[in-house]
């Protein structure tokens, strides 16, 4: 053993080409819950994972590093640059490399793996998607091409867990391939002392004629080489059934012309389904919340402690807990779609849509991500080379409908539509959540073709991806991912939450003014000699104190900036705390009409129907409610968005005037539509 593994640690790189299962592996070795899908790109940075297992008798510990996917050493986007680097880096000290190579699709897979290999790295081949392999009736002699490449192969079904503890075992004996399957000297490229000298060195150059010669020299020597040890090691169907299906598939889901009709019925679908199915368990939720709430205020002491629990902590809470289940039925369906091989698809076919908005294909994916979180989709725009589409995708990535909107969007609609049906058979619920998620891509894709306007470049972009086969999703994969999704969702929104409504309840339950104390007295009084009389007289305290209390004061003082999109004070404050993270626009709410009425067994969507203004009138009307629907579908309201593109950016100015755009896109949409519905 050397010296590293008598220490019993061992740092292992996964490297691989996209959609060749190395995050499935990660999952399989770590036990985290890094996000897969039958589709390239999914990761987009560096992740770690660790994992320890007992091999003869020795406690072993790994490392494991999962790379950004990429075809080769020759690198054409930022994210399969960092895996270029990362792995050439002397400070990451890797022991061991695990190419992660599809069973299925050997020959193209191969390119990548004799580069490593010639590396010299100690090296383990995991030949992933075997049982794909044998169910297209591909044989592939492993003792022969074990032999052929100098090392240790170990078939895996990643998607099955079967063959790990093999790769463990085989990383723990790695070794260097003595094989050289580019000689450098052959090549008449001499001045280089070896391989990793020479990817080095091109790593570090400016891209020119002279590199690109270097590149394409590189993988013709290859290919000829790989098309030898494919016809030496593997047998193979000459058109593969599964590929036949897929092919019939595609004929209709990637049509010029049906294809764009078959992606708006998916998402037409996936939100009808989402109001349907998540309607019981978010009522179920909201009672429980209540219940909960009544238990509380009638067992606990009163006083300040029973009102912050009941007013202020369960009330803020419950109010974006209650989402839960839809937001965890949206990633299911993501999960789905990507993990089905048709995100692919999807991309496909709107890279023609996206070419004449500034864009390409690439882009898609970031778009389509961040229907779940912004975060995640503008650090996949890494995998775009072109500078400019990558800087026009990360401005108008926030646009793009993303889950925190969606406890609001949910509130709002069942306010505006509380029982309706269209067609007889279709949600309305539904049909709005579509439309404004719709109306989110096409306004991004015309703030995109502004900015092509203004962006100009000479550089050349290009789209190429596999698409992969049709697989049908495993049920374990999208439920690791949704659990991992709900789990982020429930922390980092209810740190911001809680913080939030313990800050609303002090502020809304005290008064500094002297008609604040005042209404406080006759507040005691009125609830030492309770009738049905002064209980009417009650609720109208509660609504004067909140008025004059810290919170109401606040409110009325910027009440005349949104009284032009029909606000009032109350949502107002929503809309200012909402500033950290959209999704606290409802907790506010709930926190701040539970502290303005006595009566805790009403839940906020019921609270919001029977509001009425200081005229006795309705306060949330449809004019109201679509004012709300466009001011959030438009404002950039959150800070880790903010966060994120100031990083990936490294200017505070794109920043700026993404910020500008957005708020004064979300203020005169939500005033346009106001005047006209009111």
């Amino acid at each position: 053993m050397s010296d590293t593994k008598q220490n019993n640690y061992l740092k292992v790189a996964l490297l691989g080409n996209p959609n060749a299962g190395k995050s499935s592996i990660f999952n399989g070795l770590t036990g985290l819950s890094q996000k897969t899908g039958n589709y390239a790109g999914v990761t987009v940075d560096r992740q770690e994972g660790k994992t320890n297992f007992l091999y003869n008798g020795s406690k072993i510990d790994l490392s494991i590093l999962d790379l950004p996917g990429i075809y080769s050493l020759f690198p054409k986007s930022n994210d399969e640059e960092i895996a270029c680097k990362t792995l050439l880096d002397e400070k990451e000290s890797i022991d061991v490399v695990v190419i992660v190579v599809d069973a299925s699709n050997l020959k193209r897979n191969l390119l990548l793996a004799t580069q490593l290999l010639d590396l010299k790295f100690k090296t383990v081949i995991a030949l992933n998607m075997i049982d794909e392999a044998e169910a297209q009736n591909i044989k592939i002699n492993i003792a022969e091409l074990q032999q052929t490449l100098g090392v240790k192969i170990i078939p895996l079904d990643s998607r099955r867990q079967i063959g790990f503890l093999n790769l463990k075992e085989a990383i723990v004996n790695a070794k260097v391939s003595e094989s050289l399957f580019y000689d450098l000297n052959a090549a008449y490229i001499k001045e280089y002392n070896n391989y990793k000298h020479f990817i080095s060195a091109t790593l570090a150059s400016v891209k020119n004629k002279e590199t690109t010669q270097l590149e394409n020299a590189d993988k013709i020597y290859r290919f000829n080489t790989i098309n030898y040890i494919i016809k030496k090691n593997v047998q193979s169907p000459e058109q593969l059934s599964s590929k036949k299906i897929t092919s019939k598939i595609d004929a209709i889901t990637t049509h010029k012309v049906y294809g764009y009709f078959i992606l708006l019925l998916v998402l037409f679908l996936v939100f009808q389904f989402i109001f349907f199915i998540s309607e019981a368990p978010m009522n179920w939720i909201e009672t429980a919340f209540l219940n909960l709430g009544e238990v509380i205020h009638d067992n606990l002491p009163k006083g300040q402690l029973n009102d912050l629990i009941v007013n202020g902590l369960i009330a803020g809470i419950s109010g974006v807990v209650m989402f839960i289940p839809q937001i965890a039925f949206l990633f299911m369906f993501i999960g789905f779609l990507e993990d089905s091989g048709y995100m692919a698809r999807a991309s496909f076919i709107m890279d023609k849509i996206m070419r004449r908005f500034g864009l390409n294909g690439k882009s898609v994916i970031p778009l389509i991500s961040g229907t779940a979180c912004a975060v995640p989709a503008i650090m996949a725009t890494r995998a775009i080379s072109n500078t400019k589409e990558r800087l026009i995708t990360v401005f108008i990535l926030p646009i793009i409908s993303c889950s925190a909107r969606l406890p609001v969007y949910t509130l709002l609609i069942s306010v505006l539509y509380p029982n309706s049906k269209f067609l007889g058979i279709f949600n309305s619920k539904g049909a709005v959540l579509f439309l404004l998620y719709l109306l989110g891509f096409v306004v991004t894709l015309l703030t995109a073709f502004v900015l092509k306007k203004i962006l100009k470049t000479k550089e050349s972009s290009f789209f190429v991806m596999e698409l992969p086969v049709y697989r049908w999703p495993q049920a374990k994969n999208i439920g690791i991912m949704v659990f991992s999704k709900v789990k982020v969702f429930i922390k980092e929104a209810g740190k911001v939450i809680l913080a939030i409504s313990i800050v609303l309840w002090f502020l809304s339950t005290h008064g500094v003014s002297h008609k604040f104390v005042a209404l406080e007295i006759q507040q005691v009084a009125l609830e030492n000699n309770s009738t049905t009389k002064n209980s009417e007289e009650l609720k109208k305290i509660e609504t004067q104190k909140l008025q004059h209390s810290y919170i109401g004061q606040f409110g009325q003082f910027i009440e005349p900036a949104i009284k032009p999109m029909g606000y009032d004070w109350k949502i107002g404050i929503a809309l200012i705390t909402s500033f950290a993270a959209r999704e606290v626009f409802v907790g506010t709410m709930a926190t701040i009409y539970q502290a303005n009425d006595e009566d805790n067994d009403k839940g906020i969507k019921q609270k919001l129907l029977t509001e009425k203004d200081e005229n006795g009138a309705l306060r949330y009307t449809p004019a109201v409610c679509w004012s709300l629907l466009l001011f959030y579908a438009f404002a950039l309201q959150c800070m880790s968005t903010i966060a994120v593109v100031k990083r990936e950016t490294k200017s505070w100015a794109w920043v700026v005037v993404q910020l500008v755009f957005m708020s004064a896109l979300a203020y005169l949409s939500a005033f346009g539509a106001y005047q006209l519905l009111s």
